[in-house]
């Protein structure tokens, strides 16, 4: 929550039937806006890239740690590593892309996968409480990078005409329905998939983030009103919630990744 919410959730003079005014604090917009930790040159530098610069971090610094000195014995933290790296390698690239065509991009899509899992997993870690993935210019930009590796990687096979015939659906025995066809995948392809990928991710986790903050605010001001017995339910709904949410996190990451698996393997498929 922002801090503007967090201050009016814990006024304990707000209550049912109170007539100070203040009401039910709902969780809204104000619940993604933060003020800057600190302004630099102009720059406004607030929770959220502070969430997303440790991400990097401890992504980084992982993989750093389990394969800086890989041993053929692997150690705890490399073990742990290994089943990672292999996750995404075989359950992912290898089954969209294939393992001969994918072994080249497990890199990226590790790297995505472990970055969008934990900007979405800050979500239930006390002190940080938000996901990152929840303001949209974060999926935006990972949703760039696909976009544009996925683009580059079709011009790249195909040539320049092939990749338009990939990227349109092109086949002249479509006959009169051919400029149709040409005209909505185009704009299937090239415009609405990047939006779509991106909203998918950001989506889930916005409106996660404010079914997790209603429900966490609904158990304090239930209580505050003592009517504990419909306290004690929200409680109970923010403890589903937050592993509702667990799994939700894993599962945007999973998504988007495949998702990207799938745009690739879209890009080094031959046009018929």
């Amino acid at each position: 929550m922002s801090a503007d919410q967090t201050q009016l959730a814990f006024d304990w003079s707000c209550r049912i039937l109170s007539d100070n005014g203040c009401g039910f604090p709902a969780p809204g917009l104000q619940s993604f806006l933060f003020k800057p930790l600190a302004t630099v040159g102009g720059f406004e530098f607030n929770k959220v890239m502070l969430l997303a610069l440790v991400t990097t971090i401890l992504v980084v610094g992982f993989f750093w740690a389990a394969f800086g000195k890989a041993r053929m014995v692997p150690g705890k933290l490399q073990m742990i590593g290994e089943a990672g790296y292999d996750f995404v390698r075989r359950g992912i690239v290898y089954e969209t892309i294939g393992k001969r065509e994918g072994e080249k991009y497990v890199p990226l899509m590790v790297s995505l996968f472990f970055f969008i899992w934990i900007m979405n997993i800050w979500s239930v870690i006390p002190l940080a409480q938000f996901p990152v993935s929840s303001i949209i210019a974060y999926p935006a930009v990972l949703a760039a990078v696909v976009y544009v590796t996925w683009v580059v990687l079709t011009f790249k096979r195909h040539g320049f005409v092939g990749g338009f015939k990939n990227l349109t659906g092109y086949d002249k025995s479509l006959g009169a329905v051919l400029p149709l066809v040409v005209v909505i995948e185009f704009f299937s392809n090239v415009i609405v998939r990047p939006f779509t990928h991106a909203v998918r991710l950001f989506a889930n986790m916005f409106a996660g983030h404010l079914l997790l903050a209603m429900f966490t605010v609904a158990s304090w001001y239930l209580l505050n009103s003592y009517m504990i017995p419909a306290a004690g339910v929200s409680f109970v709904m923010t403890v589903i919630m937050v592993l509702f949410e667990l799994f939700v996190q894993a599962i945007q990451a999973y998504v988007f990744v495949l998702l990207a698996c799938s745009y690739v393997q879209g890009a080094l498929a031959e046009h018929h």
